[in-house]
């Protein structure tokens, strides 16, 4: 059974519908009820001796019966929301009106270009495709390059879902698969980005947990929040702050994988936060990426000669532990704290660590941290214990 390990659910108690019980308990307690009852019916003392055929059959049975009990364990927690997964936490979602997302394709936006200005449109039909390589993006909507000018635009989308079609630099949408006549070249003009796999259990979870708050028009922080995660499973990271005098609310998110959001995304996602049926009429809703807090790594670290057998897995565990951390600052309002790199390298096995950058510093919550250049990280070798 997976650990809880969403935030949301962290502070929630942890519950055993089986009284935590172990096989072992199972066990002592299957030999302890036999002796009882041999001492009853022979009404003298009863000890089962360690090497009895009886005592291999009452554990063979023991082992079963525990069996049987992490089933009923399971069943109770699969309705807890901290604990359930895949068709069971489906199941839960429909009691709240919730579903898992679907895979999504990732967008961008293509531009079409004319060898020369021609007297006559030039049609671009929906679904003409561009490649980068083994990736293709294809036009959603037809598109019309209009007499005396040069190029239009054209929003497209991958035609896979997932997270593969994302992360194409703008021009790398360069081959056009299907030619037109008068077309000299296609390039997509915005970096790829909104693909996203099957929504996982943690951020489905999360979202059943906030479904309360989007029942009604939104209003609360929650709200905008759940409504902003339910519009792609690639929106990661949501902060949502209000000026009331003003009637503002602004939103600044980030995508799923901690990268900044590109201009599709935060248009996509202003236009859905502003439906009607979701803002009061009164709250004018921006949606942003947040603003980034520069931070560089630089340190160094050695290990325990005694553990120079490990050497090489250390420095691949420390090395590790960099990245989850990069990922680990990489969340709004998340002060930069030298404190956790530092805890998370000594758990890869380090034995201490001079460390330069990044110092602490305390970061806006709607702002975020990003590393500046590449982290600087040299090992220093052994050190005698």
């Amino acid at each position: 059974m997976p650990s809880p390990s969403n935030a949301a659910f962290q502070n929630i108690p942890d519950v055993s519908f089986i009284d935590e019980k172990q096989v072992d308990d199972v066990r002592r307690e299957m030999v302890a009820d036999f002796e009882a009852f041999m001492t009853e019916a022979g009404g003298v003392p009863f000890a089962l001796p360690r090497s009895s055929e009886r005592r291999m059959e009452i554990n063979a049975a023991a082992a079963q019966i525990y069996q049987a009990m992490q089933y009923v364990d399971r069943a109770g927690k699969q309705s807890l929301l901290k604990y359930s997964y895949d068709e069971f936490l489906d199941n839960l979602g429909t009691l709240k009106g919730v579903t898992r997302a679907a895979p999504k394709a990732a967008t961008t936006t293509l531009r079409f270009t004319l060898s020369a200005a021609h007297t006559a449109a030039v049609g671009i039909p929906t679904g003409t495709r561009a490649s980068a390589g083994a990736i293709f993006f294809q036009t959603t909507e037809y598109a019309e390059i209009q007499p005396g000018e040069l190029f239009v635009d054209a929003p497209a989308q991958c035609t896979i879902t997932g997270t593969d079609g994302n992360g194409l630099d703008a021009g790398e949408l360069s081959n056009l698969v299907d030619p037109i006549p008068r077309v000299k070249s296609v390039s997509n003009i915005t970096e790829t980005a909104g693909g996203a796999e099957r929504e996982s259990n943690n951020d489905f979870a999360e979202r059943i947990h906030l479904a309360p708050s989007g029942y009604s028009v939104a209003g609360p922080g929650d709200a905008y929040i759940y409504h902003a995660k339910k519009y792609s499973t690639a929106v990661g990271d949501v902060v949502a702050t209000s000026d009331q005098a003003g009637g503002t609310v602004d939103i600044v998110f980030l995508m799923a994988d901690g990268a900044t959001p590109g201009p599709e995304m935060i248009s996509g996602l202003e236009e859905r936060l502003r439906d009607g049926n979701i803002r009061p009429m009164t709250d004018l809703v921006t949606v942003s990426a947040p603003g980034e807090i520069p931070y560089t790594i630089n340190l160094a670290y050695y290990i325990n000669r005694s553990s120079s057998a490990q050497a090489v897995a250390i420095q691949t565990a420390v090395k590790n532990a960099v990245l989850e951390f990069q990922a680990w600052q990489r969340t709004i309002g998340r002060d930069i704290n030298p404190s956790k790199l530092i805890n998370m390298i000594m758990a890869a096995g380090a034995k201490r660590l001079e460390i330069t950058a990044p110092t602490f510093q305390a970061v806006d919550p709607t702002k975020v941290s990003a590393l500046s250049g590449e982290a600087v990280v040299t090992y220093g070798g052994l050190e005698d214990d």
